[in-house]
């Protein structure tokens, strides 16, 4: 028997703790308390109970109050909107439950609906209702008319302009994130800031339809107890029409005040927190400090207020005291203006006055890679509305030489020059001028790709990239142009083009240590197995930068990297000359090479050098190895080049652009003469055809 006690004594104490253990749970005792609130709207009260929910009603309305002056910003009480609709509904359930006691014990006297409600019933009316009645009126009134509908405003407000500067304040974000202000993390807190912000106020524009519903169902509430209450007394319990009248208005009233204040208070809070607007700390330090700002101000209310204390039938002493409090306060603010003052300028003196730090002189050694002078007429094609802006065209020409050249661009820095002319710009490489063109801002240019006069009116210039002759013609002109199969460029177009050129033709020098070591730590992993191999053992990064420099140089694309590394590496096997080492690299790259100048009919133009040619290119090489080197005779020279010069201006003249075709041995040097007269030449030896490629010999030098 005393086992069988003790087992159900445990199982009680075991059942009584997980109980507690549940009640603890925040989200199961929120659920209660919501759930205890509904059964409020069915379920008679007693009385002691619902004064203890009216007074739980009257501390949760102060403490929203409190919470809403301390909080630094509004979203410290983002969760004001659910509290809130807590709130309301619990007056409401209390204001049903007081409902039920007045209608079915109001006959039994002041403290049927409990003793709080009979309280401030007494109080309010004073013995006449119909001071009760226009007190609570006015109350009501005052929540619903003006609380209410300004803090309405002022949330629905709030949320529109919050909703608008949304995408504002993330591009501002992610500005402060490309620029390295803020790091991920930062930038993550203030997009959720942003998005919470405008979730609240949202939220505030619906929560003040809670209370003007609230203020509304009031007095619907106490109209009807009123009346129900006197035809109950009058009908049902024998009751005279002024005692019922008394009894129940009493009652009602008391009850509708007990509701009205708790709803004002909170009314009162959601006003301060939606009005806080971007104010920082809490509401006395953002008032105080901001009312006490100006003591001039506070000056002039004190006198004012002395002079109305001295108007005929004023009372003079409160409008006296406030005049001298006013004073007072103006002129110690003032004192501690000055003391402030003061103190920083006396901080400011005693401060050493920091050095002036001088740019080190290491920075006058910085050498602009690739730079852009603009005269000041032309610093509109910058953000020109007109077609693509010209920066945005440097972009594209970066990522267009990565894919055909695989050479990495250099940043392009551009500035404005006062010394050039308006219209003028220069392009330099390494500080040194590499191109110069003029141009204009507002007109076409226009050239025939046949090479015939121009007939459109305009001025008359030459192209500053290629030296054609082209005309420079008004906007209006484009459709006319373009009927007759000219060539229309604008402005932005010329300088682009202009600089795409010089880039090819100094991408070797451009080409440094640093990018070459870049080039390769940003190859696969795969290839990075042939790079330790063969860096150091077999040639230094220098030695890989100097090919890549010689491919460069003819414009040759080194964007198939790993081909062009296991040609050096295989190249490192029988020699170390660069010369060497970059020839057999072109041999690897044929099937490259022959696609880049195969024309449009599907074969490669040549022309060949002849025997005799080979034979006295062959005979000039003196030396062995890296002192190997061309040593012609001067006349010999200048017949070669005068052959070559005539041979390749006649098919320039019909728009052909021929390979000069030589043999391995002697390609480097033959392309070493013809780089000084004619450097567009392309010069390839038997062993950069590719097999599958179709060739057409045009003649022969």
């Amino acid at each position: 028997m005393t086992d069988t006690t003790a087992t159900e004594a445990a199982a009680g104490g075991g059942i009584f703790d997980r109980l507690s253990a549940t009640l603890r749970r925040g989200e199961i005792a929120l659920a209660l308390m919501v759930v205890a609130i509904l059964i409020v709207l069915i379920l008679p009260m007693p009385t002691w109970l619902l004064d203890f929910c009216l007074a739980v009603s009257m501390t949760l309305s102060v403490l929203i109050l409190m919470v809403a002056l301390f909080i630094h910003r509004p979203l410290e009480f983002s969760t004001f909107p659910t509290v809130l609709l807590m709130a309301t509904m619990l007056r409401l359930s209390l204001n049903l439950a007081s409902t039920r006691l007045i209608l079915s014990h109001g006959h039994e006297g002041p403290n049927a609906a409990g003793h709080v409600i009979a309280a401030f019933g007494n109080f309010v009316m004073g013995g006449n209702f119909i001071i009760g009645v226009i007190v609570f009126a006015i109350l009501v009134v005052v929540n619903f008319v003006v609380i209410t509908k300004g803090s309405g405003r002022i949330a629905e407000v709030a949320a529109r302009f919050s909703l608008d500067s949304m995408p504002g304040k993330q591009l501002a974000i992610d500005a402060d994130l490309s620029a390295g202000l803020i790091d991920e993390a930062v930038a993550k807190k203030r997009r959720a800031d942003i998005e919470s912000e405008s979730n609240f106020f949202g939220a505030m524009d619906g929560a003040s339809k809670f209370v003007r519903g609230d203020a509304v169902a009031g007095l619907i509430i106490t109209f009807i107890n009123i009346l129900a209450g006197i035809f109950i007394g009058v009908a049902q319990k024998n009751m005279s029409f002024a005692e019922a009248t008394h009894t129940f208005t009493l009652l009602t009233v008391g009850d509708g005040l007990i509701s009205q204040i708790p709803a004002l208070i909170v009314s009162t809070a959601a006003g301060m927190l939606v009005s806080k607007a971007g104010v920082a700390g809490s509401a006395d330090k953002a008032l105080f400090s901001q009312l006490s700002a100006y003591p001039s101000a506070l000056g002039l209310v004190s006198f004012l207020m002395a002079a109305l204390s001295i108007l005929p039938g004023v009372p003079m002493l409160p409008f006296l005291a406030l005049a001298a409090a006013t004073g007072g306060a103006a002129w110690r603010i003032s004192l501690r203006h000055v003391k402030e003052e003061a103190e920083s300028a006396a901080e400011t003196t005693a401060a050493a006055t920091p050095p002036v730090l001088e740019e080190p002189i290491t920075a006058a050694l910085h050498i602009d890679q690739l730079r852009l002078e603009l005269g000041y007429g032309l610093l509109g094609l910058i953000n020109s509305e007109k077609g693509q802006r010209l920066t945005d065209q440097i972009k594209a020409l970066r990522r267009q030489l990565a894919i055909e050249m695989g050479f990495i661009m250099p940043s392009v820095r551009i500035q404005d020059n006062l010394q050039l002319g308006a219209n003028s710009y220069v392009v330099r490489v390494k500080e040194l001028e590499a191109g110069r063109g003029d141009l204009r801002p507002n007109m076409l240019l226009i050239m025939d790709p046949r090479g015939e006069v121009i007939t459109l009116p305009g001025e008359h210039t030459i192209e500053p990239t290629f030296g054609l002759p082209a005309l420079w013609a008004p906007e209006t002109s484009r459709e006319e142009a373009t009927f007759r199969g000219y060539t229309v460029v604008e402005p932005q177009t010329v300088v682009t083009t202009h600089l795409t050129e010089v880039i090819k033709d100094n991408m070797a020098e451009m080409l440094s240590y640093a990018e070459t070591q870049k080039l390769l730590d940003e190859l696969d992993k795969a290839q990075q197995k042939l790079i330790a191999d063969m860096i150091p053992a077999q040639i230094s990064v220098g030695g890989v930068q100097r090919v890549l420099q010689n491919l460069l140089g003819e414009r040759i694309s080194i964007r198939d990297l790993p081909t062009i590394l296991e040609g050096i590496s295989e190249a490192c096997g029988f020699s170390r000359n660069v010369s060497a080492i970059t020839e057999h690299v072109r041999s690897r790259l044929a099937r490259q090479i022959s696609e880049t100048h195969t024309g449009e009919a599907g074969f490669i133009p040549l022309v060949t050098l002849s025997p005799q040619w080979e034979q006295s290119f062959a005979e000039a090489l003196v030396g062995q190895g890296d002192e190997r080197q061309l040593s012609m005779a001067p006349s010999r020279l200048q017949e070669f080049i005068t052959n070559v010069r005539q041979t390749f201006e006649r098919y320039a003249v019909n728009g052909e652009s021929p390979v000069l075709l030589t043999s391995p041995g002697i390609r480097p040097y033959v392309r070493s003469i013809i780089e000084r007269f004619r450097p567009i030449t392309v010069v390839m030896s038997q062993n950069e055809i590719h097999p599958k490629a179709r060739i057409k010999t045009l003649a022969q030098i």
